[in-house]
């Protein structure tokens, strides 16, 4: 290990941004200096506009700052344009990412209202076409990009990897005097097809600056190997995704392990965490964990985060564990309101801790901290603010008693939006 990293591990934070282009999706920036952005996706039927805008709209207040849709036939397409329409009634100006496979080329040129409300086009090069159509097809959906100065994410999965790509790769490495093994044939070709599409995109006439580029795996090493190859031989602004990532725990702590090794490497510009919701489940969990995983890291910072003990033999009553979710909840469903009154509200920390033994050192770590009784303790629960002990509740109404002492320090610390300075 060199002085460089020595010095870059040592000092507590992530690797300086990888520098990229720039690409501008509506209103957002990515790449380069521009914060890295969180995108989520709808499972609604496209065709349905009105569920369709209901699920944009909701991901959208969840935190997503951009959201894709499929788009795979005719009333998909058309549908689109109205989708916008109603967004933009509901003042949600969220750029929309249109999804296209097989039939994309198609369905551009026969919905132009819909190339035009869309403001980033996705295509799978593995899924434009076979043979000699594949590149028409291809070309036909950047010149369509192209048309309506749309920047396009050229989105590579292992499950639709361009077999003609694949095959080349193959038999390049069956020349080696000592061959890779299957994966690491696999890792090239994806990288392989991402560059030689984005190329290709630019021969067609698409700019550089309107190129973004992802390679998805559902294996956290291959993931990260795929990246790290990526983003040291070109410089366009790379999508993160661990796609498929799962259900509930496995999918939230396969998709963090690989974005996180990423992204502490200065790696990656947009995020998506691919989580199967359970039955009946909020999409906007997919949101949440994105938001959480860079504010957790030090990348972005979105909404308060409320620092808990696990629990011990001390903290035998639940009462802690219903407050700090209590809490968490209060911080979170009042966000909005906050977010649009009080300049840097996000970066307040919050404690709730259990018993004694750390709980007022960890509260007054945060801007808000409350310290509970354990077990056999005293029942009285010290409030520190900014480090400094202000009062003690007791009683049965603490948790709403802590609530009240939150909205006060918002209102009294954060410099209101738009007030003279």
């Amino acid at each position: 290990m060199n002085t460089a990293d020595m010095d870059l591990l040592l000092s507590g934070r992530a690797a300086v941004r990888r520098q990229t282009r720039q690409v501008r999706v509506g209103r957002v920036l990515i790449g380069s200096d521009a914060p890295v952005v969180v995108q989520s996706m709808t499972n609604t039927d496209t065709a349905d506009d009105f569920a369709t805008t209901m699920q944009v709209a909701q991901l959208a207040r969840a935190g997503s700052e951009l959201v894709r849709i499929t788009v795979n036939n005719d009333e998909a397409a058309r549908a689109v344009p109205k989708i916008r329409e109603k967004l933009l009634q509901m003042n949600l100006d969220v750029p929309l990412v249109g999804d296209f496979h097989y039939n994309g080329h198609k369905l551009l040129q026969d919905h132009p209202a819909c190339a035009e409300a869309l403001d980033k086009l996705r295509i799978n090069p593995g899924n434009v076409g076979q043979g000699a159509k594949r590149d028409t097809q291809f070309a036909s959906i950047v010149e369509m990009a192209c048309k309506y100065d749309k920047p396009v994410r050229i989105g590579v999965n292992w499950g639709s990897l361009d077999q003609s790509v694949l095959a080349r790769i193959m038999d390049e490495n069956a020349r080696r005097t000592v061959p890779r093994d299957a994966m690491a044939v696999m890792r090239e070709a994806l990288v392989t097809s991402a560059l030689e599409s984005a190329a290709k995109a630019e021969e067609y006439g698409l700019a550089g600056d309107k190129i973004i580029l992802s390679a998805k795996v559902s294996s956290v090493q291959d993931l990260i190997a795929v990246y790290r190859d990526m983003a040291a031989k070109c410089d366009y602004p790379l999508h993160l995704g661990l796609t498929e990532a799962g259900m509930g725990s496995k999918g939230i702590v396969a998709s963090t392990a690989a974005l996180a090794v990423l992204l502490q490497e200065g790696i990656g510009d947009t995020i998506r965490v691919s989580l199967t919701p359970e039955p009946n489940g909020s999409r906007t969990q997919e949101v949440v964990v994105s938001q959480e995983i860079l504010q957790t890291m030090g990348l972005r910072a979105f909404t308060p985060m409320v620092t808990a003990c696990p629990g011990c033999g001390r903290t035998t009553s639940t009462l802690f564990q219903e407050m700090a979710s209590d809490v968490q909840n209060f911080v979170r469903d009042n966000m909005p309101v906050w977010r649009e009154q009080f300049d840097g509200v996000e970066n307040m920390t919050l404690a709730v801790m259990g018993c004694i033994v750390n709980g007022p050192g960890e509260s007054k770590h945060a801007n808000i901290g409350i310290s509970l009784p354990g077990t056999g303790e005293s029942p009285a629960a010290p409030v520190f603010e900014d480090g400094v002990k202000t009062r003690t509740l007791r009683g049965d109404n603490i948790t709403n008693e802590f609530k009240a002492i939150i909205e006060t320090y918002v209102a009294r610390t954060y410099p209101r939006k738009g007030a003279p300075a």
